[in-house]
């Protein structure tokens, strides 16, 4: 990745995201910067992947696909005091103008793991996040639901990051942390204005590499997954953090 995507001081990496946010809807946040971060590195990431082997698969996908694993969990944050507030349990929707494929219906995820909410990584991913986000908006309160997503490929199912294709998920600011990928070709991440006109393209490689957008002002899509070894399993793990105004 450019050297223009790594900050060489946190305060840096946080104003250049926020900024980008403002200015463009925005913001590539490399694997360096943002472990720097959330204070992680190699062996806290793989630790922190760990997690994605205890997500359960979507039952709600109307194309019938059994590719995709995920579990589910909603927040308040006060990013001025870092005050991070679990919120019931209770079923994910989004209206069938947002999501044509799956929305329209009471999605009954499982709920996050104690080992994943317990894990540094996620309160400090989650940390980061508000604290960039305030600074774009300048509020301080958000609305934070969690989707640790697992999406499979194999020899006879292709794997869709976004199976609605080009979209919006109807937050305020939506966002994607690579935590691994496994023996998989595809996944580009594109990002879209309103007009069709293609903002950015890239793939994230590095677990820590994270794509920051303002879902109010650009759409996202990614591409497909195929194995690359169609003998051996393939995956692609991300967390989607959704942050909306309270």
């Amino acid at each position: 990745m450019s050297d223009a995507f790594a900050p060489t001081t946190l305060a840096a990496a946080e104003s250049r995201a926020a900024h980008d946010l403002s200015a463009q809807g925005h913001h590539l946040l490399a694997a360096a910067p943002l472990s720097e971060l959330v204070g992680a590195g190699a062996e806290d990431w793989a630790r922190f992947a760990r997690h994605w082997d205890d997500l359960t698969v979507d039952r709600y996908m109307r194309d019938n696909g059994t590719y995709r694993y995920r579990r589910y969990g909603h927040f308040h944050l006060d990013a001025t005091t870092g005050t991070l507030t679990a919120q019931p349990h209770a079923p994910y929707a989004q209206d069938l103008t947002v999501n044509p494929l799956n929305g329209g219906q009471q999605r009954h995820f499982d709920p996050l793991t104690e080992e994943f909410l317990a894990d540094p990584l996620t309160r400090a991913t989650v940390l980061t996040l508000g604290r960039i986000f305030t600074a774009a908006e300048g509020v301080g309160t958000w609305d934070v639901k969690l989707h640790p997503f697992r999406i499979v490929t194999s020899p006879g199912q292709v794997g869709k990051p976004a199976p609605q294709g080009r979209h919006r998920d109807g937050s305020t600011f939506v966002t994607s942390l690579l935590v691994n990928r496994h023996n998989v070709s595809g996944g580009e991440s594109s990002l879209y204005s309103e007009d069709g006109e293609q903002l950015l393209a890239v793939t994230l490689a590095e677990p820590g590499d994270q794509l920051l957008v303002d879902d109010r002002r650009v759409l996202h899509d990614v591409t497909a997954l195929q194995p690359v070894d169609p003998t051996q399993p393939a995956h692609r793990d991300v967390l989607i953090v959704d942050f909306d105004l309270l």
